[in-house]
């Protein structure tokens, strides 16, 4: 399954990319694009907001005591974004004119064949169509400077909006919309806006000893994004609803119409609810969310920087991640029913929490579970290289992931009337 993954982290540079991925394979399995239909039992649906979200369910056949299951992940990444004016022309060369999106680690950028992805807005017949673009070829390039003539600055800070305009050619005569219009076939006149972002043009690859490891550029999070769809996508019980989610801009605080801090899932449910004729209130208290983005895997060459003690090592299962300020949504008890699952099925599991004194990242659990009251927990897969452009992560855990997504979908969750859970 591996080898399927990183054909799909090749087919997806940004979210935009991303999601017309993750459509692709949900037609293919049946899934329908939500409209203004009634929703119905036993039938199967998606919608996107923004070409970048995407939101997918299927609804049992019974509904008898229904419970709610839901994954989320996020399509985006650390990139960098091209400007609405995207080309500066001075000092004999063109260069493209970026802004980062998101927390990124800036040095390995250096020295990579670049190219463009990302969303291009076309009229055509007087329409404003979408389209996905990926330019496949490099374009681009951001060359480092050589020691010799800057000692110092190798090991200081890095100036992106000085050090980091990745090159196009030293002449002055490259036009983006005429380059843009030339891989799209349509006039360069009809291009009226676009979303496009500088990314590596690297393919992924497997490595290692009995290829124990892949790399690729947005492991995190797609990684989620393809384990949480591949355990998902043909997995059905007749008394839940199961939802599977992955947003866009998670990088960026998630507060956007697309994001985890809009409206998209809460309006899913009420509309669920309504269609179905179900008590949303009952039917969020007998559900569970798994907030799903990737964990640090312990770097033997940085050691000192982990809480050893839960600290976990790719390869070895899936993460179920803790913090005491809820960074995470993991308590004791989403983690025993996540845990009762992991058991029942033998799938490998550890835990991460951070070095005490250290703040580590946030993930849209929390986003998600302020718009709707869901127990929430949150896991991920151990990876390499956080925010660079090329990460690198375990081969098992891919197939221990999406066997717990499986499992997930595939049980049932009650209440007693003492308030006891069950799964």
């Amino acid at each position: 399954m591996v080898k399927d993954l990183v054909k799909f982290l090749d087919e997806s540079p940004t979210a935009f990319c991303a999601v017309s991925s993750i459509k692709k394979r949900l037609e293919e399995k049946g899934y329908q694009r939500l409209g203004n239909e009634k929703i119905e039992k036993g039938k199967k649906y998606y919608l996107v907001r923004n070409d970048s979200s995407i939101i997918a369910f299927n609804v049992g056949k019974r509904l008898n005591d229904p419970s709610l299951h839901i994954t989320a992940s996020h399509t985006d990444s650390p990139l960098f974004k091209l400007k609405p004016q995207p080309l500066i022309k001075e000092k004999g060369s063109v260069r493209f004119n970026i802004e980062t999106y998101g927390g990124m680690l800036l040095r390995p950028w250096f020295d990579r064949p670049l190219k463009l992805a990302g969303r291009v807005i076309i009229n055509k017949d007087d329409k404003l169509c979408n389209v996905i673009f990926d330019s496949k070829e490099p374009l681009c390039m951001i060359p480092s400077m050589a020691p010799h003539l800057s000692r110092t600055r190798e090991e200081g800070k890095i100036e992106v909006g000085k050090e980091m305009y990745p090159i196009i050619t030293l002449g002055e005569d490259f036009d983006l919309n005429e380059y843009l219009s030339s891989k799209l076939h349509c006039d360069k006149d009809d291009i009226l806006g676009f979303d496009l972002y500088v990314v590596p043009c690297e393919k992924g690859y497997v490595w290692g000893k009995d290829e124990e490891f892949f790399t690729s550029n947005h492991i995190d999070n797609l990684e989620c994004a393809y384990t949480t769809l591949m355990g998902f996508i043909d997995n059905f019980h007749d008394d839940n609803i199961n939802i599977y989610c992955s947003f866009d801009n998670e990088e960026v605080g998630s507060r956007t119409r697309q994001g985890a801090d809009s409206d998209i899932l809460q309006g899913i449910l009420n509309r669920l609810c309504k269609d179905l004729d179900l008590d949303e209130q009952r039917l969020v208290e007998r559900g569970m969310m798994l907030s799903c983005d990737n964990a640090h895997a312990l770097h033997p060459n940085y050691a000192d920087l982990y809480d050893l003690n839960n600290a976990p090592i790719m390869n070895e299962g899936v993460v179920i991640k803790y913090n005491a300020s809820q960074s995470y949504t993991t308590d004791s008890l989403s983690g025993a029913l996540l845990k009762t699952i992991l058991k029942r099925n033998e799938i490998p599991w550890q835990v991460f929490a951070n070095k005490t004194g250290t703040r580590g990242g946030g993930t849209l659990g929390n986003i998600s579970t302020s718009h709707v009251s869901i127990m929430s927990a949150d896991i991920g897969l151990g990876q390499w290289a956080m925010h660079s452009p090329i990460e690198t992560a375990g081969s098992k855990d891919v197939n221990y992931m999406v066997d717990l997504i499986k499992a997930f979908y595939q049980s049932h969750i009650d209440i007693d009337e003492q308030g006891n859970y069950s799964i």
